[in-house]
């Protein structure tokens, strides 16, 4: 399956373009199995030139959705598809880094139609999309517009699959090859690992642990590790003897699995604990004239944070939803920055608390009402989701806002008491990395349902 796209970015300075227009089509390889297209509101001014070439305008992406709206969407569509695209190098460069900026791994294999096209068609006079397609005598509507172009990538790559009849080259072109020739104990060790999400050891000769990981498929991550040819995966290679594994059933116990037992054992080929999980944190604090002001800080363990994030990119992501979403002020979010009035208050999309003129009071309602739901949120609170298998759930504690460990239970003992629930528990380590790895997994994923202990609401 592949998912065949092109991207319209802003232009400017390397890896500070935004995009502005994505479009996707999910291709079986006979034909269009799905299809996403959206403009986007890259959250900073359209480069002229780039105007001019593709008819996007900074006034036309106003209302747009902006890219944490439709990451899900993408994320969905691509699962499971090498993805292709004219120039694929810069398409996966950009979407790569938008998601770095939310705090997600965005990882493809890829196939670029400029390379294939040049090793099946050689000769021609030029390799650009427009050129090439209207040499092939393949139509092209709404050039430079991500549509257009992604549906002529579509049409070229399908011309381009029935050429390579040996499918050689297609193999080849995988920019991630699994099928890389593999010592037989390394094979040995991939037979026997399960395609499922959890935690993986290696072990050396001795049977010490000298690498703990997570993957929601165990094997492909192995056969990542084992094909690579960077200096680590190298030594990974030449020291392991085997690997035990520990199935989970949902990527959060995963991930906290692999935190603690990394700081635990502190293995040869681990370093993620040398820095931080997350680098910033959400706090609040009054101004001078009486309104709580929200600010997006450098992580400091001294101070109490009201969120914490795993980047700046997302930090400020989730305040721009924030502030949206509870009628806030973009200056006094720290959103706009201005010694006057914010920008949403000249379009009437703010009460005015930017330049006192909405009461302190009325607007820290607001702020409050915030601040107490989201302290509530995470107190006192149960996570159901899914177990190592259909018949089992799993089950995480949290406390007084503090983490406490967690367990799995059978589906066929259907049990409704929260008492029971944490009975079951596995207690594990609190810090703050910790409730940072699950509200930031909270907010990018959807579990199978919480039950609130403070009012036993289950969501």
């Amino acid at each position: 399956m592949y998912a065949i796209l092109d991207i319209e970015t802003t232009g400017g300075k390397y890896n500070e373009e935004g995009i502005t227009e994505i479009a996707i089509y999910k291709f079986d390889g006979h034909k269009i199995v799905d299809q996403f297209s959206s403009l986007i509101n890259p959250e900073k001014p359209i480069q002229p030139f780039v105007v001019n070439l593709t008819g996007i305008n900074n006034e036309m992406l106003r209302h747009a959705p902006k890219f944490y709206e439709v990451a899900k969407r993408i994320i969905e569509i691509t699962d499971g598809c090498i993805m292709v695209a004219h120039n694929a190098l810069f398409d996966n460069r950009i979407l790569t880094t938008e998601f770095d900026r939310l705090g997600y791994p965005f990882e493809k294999e890829t196939l670029c139609t400029v390379e294939l096209a040049k090793k099946l068609i050689p000769d021609m006079p030029s390799y650009s999309l427009g050129k090439l397609v209207r040499s092939l005598g393949i139509p092209l509507s709404d050039r430079h517009r991500a549509q257009g172009d992604a549906k002529a990538t579509v049409a070229l790559f399908k011309m381009l699959l029935a050429k390579d009849t040996s499918k050689e080259i297609i193999t080849e072109t995988l920019r991630k090859d699994p099928k890389r020739e593999m010592a037989p104990k390394l094979l040995d060790i991939i037979e026997n690992a399960p395609s499922e999400t959890g935690v993986y050891y290696m072990h050396n000769e001795a049977g010490n642990i000298i690498y703990i990981g997570k993957s929601r498929n165990i094997r492909k991550r192995l056969m990542q590790h084992f094909t690579n040819d960077n200096r680590k995966s190298k030594k990974i290679q030449r020291e392991v003897k085997a690997v035990t594994f520990e199935k989970t059933g949902n990527e959060m116990i995963a991930l906290l699995k692999e935190f603690e037992e990394i700081k635990q054992n502190r293995p040869l080929f681990n370093r993620s604990l040398r820095h931080p999980v997350f680098t910033h944190q959400l706090t609040s604090f009054v101004d001078e004239n009486g309104y709580i002001n929200l600010k997006i800080e450098k992580a400091d363990g001294r101070k109490k944070a009201i969120s914490t994030f795993s980047n700046y990119q997302q930090a400020k992501s989730a305040l721009f939803r924030i502030t949206e979403e509870n009628q806030l002020c973009q200056k006094l979010t720290g959103l706009y920055e201005t010694k006057k009035q914010c920008f949403n208050y000249s379009i009437n999309e703010c009460y005015g608390a930017c330049v006192n003129k909405e009461p302190a009071a009325e607007y820290n309602n607001r702020v409050q009402a915030f601040l107490e739901q989201h302290a509530n949120e995470n107190q006192n609170l149960l996570i159901i989701d899914r177990g190592r298998d259909v018949e089992e759930r799993s089950v995480i504690l949290i406390e007084n806002g503090k983490f406490k460990g967690y367990g799995f239970y059978n589906l066929n003992y259907q049990i409704n008491n929260p008492e029971i629930l944490k009975s079951i528990i596995n207690p594990m380590q609190d810090s703050r990395d910790v409730r940072h790895i699950i509200q930031n997994y909270l907010r990018k994923n959807k579990v199978l349902k919480t039950i609130n202990l403070s009012v036993n609401k289950v969501n």
